[in-house]
């Protein structure tokens, strides 16, 4: 019969895991990532595992390097080598020179003829050898292999201690065999590793369903630890389409239209440029001498024409000499609406390097706006009900982000910051992130300063982003999160992609996580209790010399009512209790008192009845029945709060609970056989006794914040499945 349970979980846990296999395999071909290769003379797309030696690769600002080469041309191509090397500068790579797969282009563009691919490639090598990026850390997944290990280690003593005492109490080798096995198989939590699983691997294919991609099975547990999010206001909050809105001209004079349209000119344009390509055409007489790319770093992109100077496209507060206050304000009262403004100047002064030229006159000003997203207000007010944190990060001017931050309920909106004048020390930084919630002009580097700062005052960070300039701090970040339409670079090292790069998503699938994590503390509360009573009992009888207090096969109808299959479907059930750190202590704090609650109550019973010399088979069965009390009082409280199914479940399981002592052929097979009517009333009030105990340490425990469950209430906002039942997760 026990092996008829690990049998039928088993199966189910199977068939659990290879459905989500299958539905994330699918979803991951659609985030395969590819490589433009030139072939024929085109330009053309393949997979990444058909790359090979000698391909010449087209590189683009966010792509990512999937093989070693050489530069072959470079259009003011830098590089960022950090998951390699751990240096953040971007590096540039003029032809002629080495690049690395692993890095990715965060400026300019360039083609590379690869030279080593696959296995022979030097990020391949690195996993291989130094294991360099690592797996998301599960404080469950941890926690519980530390009880199994406190489990295994009491086995050996207690195994021991229980052949002794059963070759003592039993006068042939059969029946001291059959105790010790029951003890010894008590003591096994049997199916809770097997739930943890299924929990996971249930939330990854319920997250696919959302068009969410689980890259590490324990982030979906790291997302309900999440108390601080971060965000960017481009792809997130606004859906990321940037359209012209306005030309506010400062000089007349200047063939502003012209420059556009030649700034514009430019197959490596970013999403502002390509938007100001499609009111102001290329003209056929403006020829590009020099250009230097946009880079979220600078803020700033520049080209130099033949005949007509050199022309700068950027932020207002970077590129306006000090002299120009009044026009700054101007660019602030225009941001102010929630627009993205760039200004545009020129100056006769070439270009050298990143430095900006001197000498630029402001020519006009470039007004584009982007449109919020309709569902975002309810995602910001979903997590600040849940008590998470929104830390909204933006390269734009803090007078635009604010705007936005406004219009979708960010708190402290009203009071943006200017990331310029953030301080430096980590400490005096994490002040500011406590204070204030809107932050504009953010450069990539500040962004992973932003995290740290965050995680060294114990917060844990998850991190969205889309742009190559977002993939270092969502590294960094203890969940990244990427849209499906970012660069590759930022996909490649995010643990989850929103593959439809819908930020209302979000909400969804922190409830998730936090459903995974109350459940399994819910399941591994159940299977441990009855792991502490049963080890318990098998020491004391073995202390006393008496046989043990149960069959094999009557901890099996525990399992089977009480334990495994109600656990089962707990374990997959709606749950919206928001987590609280320390899983190990607080499933200790209830599984102890409580199983030695269940232990000296079933102890009591069977030494009543042993003292009154009824038959073993009459003992056994008392204690069975007293441990189902238990042991269904056990699953009745960690079940809260109750819902329609829930009540289902317990009702099934106190069905099974009569039939199997009023059926006659099954209390025969289970070998019960139960006592007079005396002492059986003797044994129901022990047993009610036990319940009394258990239900006054429970309410000691609530009214201390020690539960192991809390009650929680419906959330708003839409991203709540409290009323689904457990059968619909399965079905997922």
């Amino acid at each position: 019969m026990f092996g008829v349970i690990l049998i039928s979980n088993t199966v189910i846990g199977i068939a659990q895991e290879l459905r989500a296999k299958i539905t994330l395999d699918r979803l991951a071909v659609l985030n395969e990532p590819h490589v433009r290769v030139v072939r024929d003379g085109a330009v053309q797309h393949v997979d990444v595992a058909d790359l090979v030696l000698d391909d010449l690769v087209d590189l683009r600002a966010g792509d990512q390097i999937v093989a070693d080469g050489v530069v072959q041309e470079s259009t003011g191509m830098q590089v960022d080598e950090s998951l390699l090397t751990g240096e953040s500068e971007p590096v540039d790579k003029p032809a002629g020179v080495n690049v690395l797969s692993g890095s990715f282009v965060v400026a300019g563009s360039g083609r590379y003829q690869a030279t080593a691919v696959g296995d022979d490639a030097y990020a391949r090598k690195l996993t291989i050898k130094a294991q360099r990026f690592e797996l998301a850390h599960s404080e469950l997944i941890a926690g519980i292999n530390r009880i199994l290990r406190y489990v295994t280690f009491a086995i050996g003593p207690v195994a021991l201690l229980t052949v002794v005492s059963q070759l003592h109490a039993h006068s042939n080798l059969r029946d001291a065999l059959i105790s010790t096995v029951a003890a010894l198989v008590g003591m096994v939590p049997q199916g809770l590793v097997l739930l943890t699983s299924i929990a996971f691997g249930v939330a990854a294919v319920s997250l696919a369903r959302r068009k969410v991609l689980v890259q590490q099975l324990p982030a979906v547990e790291g997302l309900a630890r999440v108390d601080v999010v971060c965000f960017d206001k481009t792809g997130t909050i606004t859906d990321g389409d940037i359209t012209f809105a306005q030309l506010v001209t400062l000089d007349a004079t200047a063939p502003v239209p012209a420059a556009l349209g030649a700034l514009a000119d430019d197959e490596n344009r970013n999403a502002t440029l390509a938007a100001v390509a499609g009111h102001f055409p290329p003209s056929a007489t403006w020829t590009r001498s020099a250009s230097v790319p946009f880079s979220s770093a600078r803020k700033w992109s520049a080209a130099t024409f033949d005949g007509q100077g050199t022309w700068v496209l950027g932020a207002p507060e970077i590129v306006l000499p000090a002299a120009s206050a009044s026009d700054v304000e101007r660019a602030a009262e225009l941001a102010s609406s929630g627009a993205r403004v760039l200004v545009l100047t020129r100056t006769d002064a070439a270009l050298h390097g990143e430095t900006l030229p001197a000498g630029q006159r402001p020519t006009a000003f470039v007004v584009c706006s982007e449109q919020v997203r309709p569902e975002a207000a309810a995602a910001i007010a979903y997590f600040k009900q849940q008590g998470v944190s929104p830390k909204l990060i933006s390269g734009d001017s803090p007078n635009t982000v604010a705007a936005v931050a406004a219009r979708v309920g960010v708190p402290g909106a009203e009071q943006p910051v200017d990331a310029r004048h953030l301080p430096e020390d980590p400490d005096a930084l994490a002040a500011v992130l406590h204070e204030r919630s809107v932050f504009g002009r953010v450069t990539p580097d500040q962004k992973q300063a932003i995290v740290t700062a965050l995680q060294r005052r114990g917060h844990t960070v998850a991190m969205t982003g889309d742009g190559v300039n977002d993939a270092l701090a969502l590294k960094l970040a203890d969940v990244g999160i990427a849209m499906g339409s970012g660069a590759p670079a930022t996909k490649a090292v995010a643990e989850i992609v929103l593959l439809d790069s819908n930020f209302a998503t979000l909400p969804g699938v922190v409830a998730e996580g936090r459903r995974v994590t109350a459940n399994v503390e819910r399941v591994a509360n159940i299977f441990l209790t009855k792991t502490v009573w049963t080890t318990l009992l098998a020491v004391a009888v073995g202390i006393l010399l008496l046989p043990y207090p149960f069959l094999p096969r009557h901890l099996t109808i525990i399992d089977a009512l009480a334990v495994g299959f109600p656990a089962f479907f707990l374990a997959l059930g709606s749950n919206l209790r928001r987590y609280v750190p320390g899983f190990i202590d607080r499933v200790l704090r209830f599984t102890i008192p409580a199983g030695i609650i269940c232990a000296a109550t079933i102890l009591v019973v069977y030494l009543l009845l042993h003292a009154q010399a009824l038959p073993l088979l009459q003992q056994r069965t008392a204690a069975t029945i007293t441990g189902l009390v238990l042991s269904l009082l056990v699953l009745l409280l960690l079940a809260l709060p109750f819902t329609w199914w829930k009540v289902l479940l317990v009702a099934a399981s106190l069905t099974g609970f009569a039939l199997v002592f009023v059926v006659q052929p099954v209390r025969r097979f289970y070998a019960l056989q139960l006592p007079p009517p005396g002492q059986l009333a003797a044994t129901l009030a022990t047993a009610a006794a036990g319940v009394v105990a258990l239900m006054a340490f429970w309410l000691l425990a609530r009214r201390l914040g020690h539960a192991p469950v809390a009650v929680v209430r419906q959330a708003a906002g839409g991203y709540s499945t409290a009323a689904t039942p457990p059968c619909a997760s399965t079905r997922s």
